[in-house]
């Protein structure tokens, strides 16, 4: 199967605006599929979209390659999902509330909520109620709420909202190990480009409902070049010197840093020009494009590199 997620030229309007415009996806198996997008961009009606919450205006949607039409369900039992802020039963205990999500899904399995709540972490507060939890740990009986009926694939909006470090890392290491021990296919979505960048095997780049980019993070990697970034005490004068020694490839990263992306000067040669030419050099060292800087150009309608 290429795809266990397939989206051609889904559209969306509301009230005769359209928010989701010509949008084509492909989310292959046992991958993390990192949906990035600035807030508004249009990244949860796709997401409820794929789930059948909201009908396509336009568009195909394949999920395990079967069409979802406006009647379809039963493949909803292959997925897993956190659409926005998961909410419970606060004064029933995290347990509780898997049991009785798994009597509402038709799933009688008696161990399946303590096999879920073990995959989160959350063993040992099995018992604790809802109210006395913190947003990372509802975060994750969110996330064993989604797996207990064992899923194919799991689809979580913003997962990692308002978490704190910890948390954050606590959610990415799950995800990564949903992955790899058991080899649930996920969609996450995310305005936090660095977290997509190190859990995800493909990105998926949304503006304004329009979908700029579908690419493999392994290709991102390729295609970010090194640089060097120099931190001085006067760009004016660091601009004529590059200039001077024909160096033309550079932008200016601020007012006291500049980034050379030319590979055939040397470090030690421009800060040799730079200090003879009276600049102070506070730093000079080699860099590499991330997913960030590589996101906000082409959002921003740039390309990757000045």
């Amino acid at each position: 199967m290429e795809s266990v997620i397939e989206i051609k030229q889904l559209n969306k309007s509301f009230k005769g605006v359209e928010t989701i415009s010509s949008v084509n996806m492909n989310i292959r198996p046992g991958e993390i599929y990192g949906f990035l997008g600035p807030n508004g961009a249009g990244k949860t009606t796709i997401m409820k979209m794929i789930l059948n919450l909201i009908k396509p205006t336009s568009g195909d949607i394949k999920v395990f390659n079967q069409p979802v039409t406006r009647t379809s369900y039963q493949y909803l039992s292959k997925i897993g999902s956190i659409i926005e802020y998961p909410e419970f039963y606060e004064r029933l205990s995290a347990k509780e509330n898997l049991e009785l999500h798994c009597e509402y899904m038709g799933i009688y399995e008696k161990k399946a909520a303590d096999e879920a709540l073990k995959i989160v972490g959350l063993q040992g507060v099995e018992n604790k109620k809802i109210s006395e939890f913190s947003l990372g740990m509802k975060q994750r009986l969110g996330i064993a709420r989604a797996i207990v009926t064992k899923p194919e694939i799991l689809i979580l909006d913003e997962p990692i909202n308002g978490l704190d470090p910890i948390g954050i890392k606590e959610v990415r290491e799950l995800l990564v190990l949903l992955k790899e021990e058991y080899g649930i296919t996920i969609l996450i979505s995310s305005h936090i480009v660095s977290e997509i960048e190190s859990i995800a095997d493909t990105v998926g780049i949304l503006q304004h409902g329009k979908l700029l980019k579908e690419v493999r993070m392994d290709d991102i990697r390729k295609e970010t070049m090194e640089y060097l970034e120099i931190t001085v005490d006067d760009l004016k004068k660091t601009t004529n010197v590059l200039e001077s020694l024909n160096i033309r490839n550079y932008e200016i990263a601020s007012q006291q840093r500049v980034r050379i992306f030319d590979e055939n000067n040397s470090s030690s040669q421009i800060n040799k020009e730079l200090i003879v030419n009276g600049i102070v050099v506070h730093s000079i060292e080699k860099q590499q494009q991330h997913l960030e800087e590589y996101f906000l150009k082409l959002i921003n309608g740039g390309s990757q590199h000045a």
